[in-house]
């Protein structure tokens, strides 16, 4: 994904990233697994291609927040969090995606 080139497309990163961390900083509190999550874009595609992915200790952690709603809970405060700052997802189901830490090592 391209980085952000332009004033615009540098300030509109930074208030996705200040929007997302206070979203990370929730749910840090209140979903069980929940480590850390990130965000990238292509500028040019935006707010199409932004893709926040949401990351969880282990599969397990992250297949339990799907079982018990978490998963659309988050999906919810992050669609919230940016439409403060006037970002709209157009697909948010495919725009927040969620992994584990396990699933990011190799072996």
């Amino acid at each position: 994904m391209a980085k952000p080139q332009s004033k615009t497309q540098k300030k509109t990163d930074n208030n996705v990233r200040l929007a997302l961390t206070d979203a990370c900083e929730q749910f840090l509190d209140d979903i069980s697994g929940f480590q850390w999550l990130t965000h990238q874009a292509d500028y040019s595609n935006f707010p199409a291609s932004l893709l926040i992915t949401c990351v969880f200790d282990t599969d397990e952690s992250q297949q339990q927040a799907c079982q018990n709603d978490d998963s659309s809970k988050m999906q919810n405060l992050i669609q919230t969090q940016l439409l403060k700052i006037g970002v709209k997802l157009k697909a948010p189901k495919q725009q927040v995606i969620f992994d584990s830490e396990e699933s990011r090592v190799t072996p």
